[in-house]
Parts: structure tokens; sequence; C-alpha cells
């Protein structure tokens, strides 16, 4: 059997990914502007991936960020809304891993924090809404 010959087929990356990586930026800006210190991101455990990892002085912060793109309208699901019950578990089992993988850093953050942040995205990708929820679960 022949083939047929014609165009290569260009493969599109998925949309949903370059918006959580444009999401994640976005939250990256917001914490270090606020003085955070990045320490990992999408670190992959066999639970899933942390999307960030950051400290300031008082804490080490396990963060999920979630991207959505919205309306500019009150009311409406926000992204936050989806880090529910089963996240939360996931997050921590995560969380376990790193450090377990990592080890405590030194110098600061020597709490532990599970932060969320939410980002609203216009359909052409401008930034609508940030929202940071520090120790959300």
């Amino acid at each position: 059997m022949r083939r047929a010959s014609g165009p290569s087929v260009t493969r599109v990356p998925d949309r949903r990914l370059q918006l959580g990586a444009l999401g994640e930026q976005l939250a990256c800006e917001h914490l270090g502007a606020r003085g955070y210190e990045l320490l990992d991101r999408n670190f992959r455990t066999r639970y899933g991936e942390i999307d960030l990892v950051a400290r300031d002085r008082r804490f080490l912060v396990f963060c999920e960020v979630k991207t959505r793109v919205g309306r500019e309208r009150a009311g409406a699901f926000t992204p936050l809304d989806s880090v529910g019950p089963r996240k939360q578990r996931q997050l921590r089992k995560m969380a376990v891993q790193w450090l377990a993988d990592r080890g405590r850093p030194r110098g600061g953050g020597d709490s532990l924090r599970f932060d969320a942040i939410g980002v609203t995205l216009s359909p052409a990708g401008r930034l609508l809404a940030l929202d940071h929820v520090e120790n959300a679960f």
C-alpha cells in the first residue's frame, strides 16, 4: 500500500498548556514582586505536578495555580473553585515527595503553607484578575 504524499502536519501546542504556562508565569511574577524566592516549578511526582514551590522568610509555600479564560463580569465561576478537597489531598502528597527529594531549604521558610493562585485571562490573553489565597488549605 502506498501512502499519499502531501503537506506535513505540524502539531499545534495544546491551548490549555499555553494558558497554563502563561498563568504560571504571571503567578511567578506576582510572587517575585512580593519578595518570594522561587525554588521549583512544575515538579513532577507520581501523584501529579506541583506548579510552584517558593519561600519567603517564614514559609515554604507549595502553590497550586489555576488559569481560566473568563469574561469581565462578577459572580462567574473562578479558577479557585476547582481547587477542591481532592486537589488539596493530591498537593499534600506531592509536597511530601518534594520534601523527600529536595529536603528543607536553608535560610528561611521553616513553616509549610499551601497557597492557591487563580488567574483569569481574557480570550485574547490579557490578565483580568489574579487572586492569591495564602494558606488556602
